[in-house]
């Protein structure tokens, strides 16, 4: 602290031209060695380092499997929607090894849509859409349908 209001004051008064040119350089200047300057010794300072390193790989390596995963689901939506694929997610995933998992709001949505997808396809969910139809109009296309073909058979056969 008392650093920084010497500087300034220092600053000031060489300024105006009222002298301060009778200084020590040497403590104006800040020291070659960095670990000097952070107040640390050499070896402290290079273990500093060492962590500052490691820490920002850790984040990054955090940063790209997000990146992954958010990939994962855009890839996901674009096989549902069968929407072109974009290469761009596809290296994403590689980068990030191929082991990324998808969220797990994902996989329940996922789950969810293939039990859809299989009551739909079985024999009760076919009942559950016939269920939705208006059944005055089956009934009407079905009347329809059996007079003509009585109609044809009439025409046809002699016996009927």
């Amino acid at each position: 602290m008392a650093f920084i209001v010497k500087s300034m004051l220092s600053n000031q008064v060489k300024n105006l031209g009222l002298g301060g040119g009778g200084e020590d350089k040497t403590e104006d200047s800040t020291p070659a060695d960095p670990a000097k300057a952070a107040g640390m010794t050499r070896e402290e300072y290079e273990e500093y380092q060492k962590q500052l390193i490691e820490e920002k790989m850790e984040r990054d390596a955090a940063f790209t499997q997000k990146k992954a995963g958010r990939a994962v689901v855009r890839v996901h939506l674009r096989e549902k929607y069968r929407l072109p694929k974009s290469e761009m997610d596809e290296t994403q995933i590689q980068l990030a090894g191929d082991d990324v998992d998808m969220p797990e709001d994902l996989q329940k949505m996922v789950e969810d849509d293939q039990v859809e997808e299989e009551d739909k396809d079985s024999i009760l969910g076919q009942f559950q859409n016939i269920q939705n139809m208006d059944l005055d109009t089956i009934k009407e296309k079905a009347q329809a349908t059996f007079t003509e073909m009585k109609q044809a058979a009439e025409e046809k056969c002699s016996v009927m």
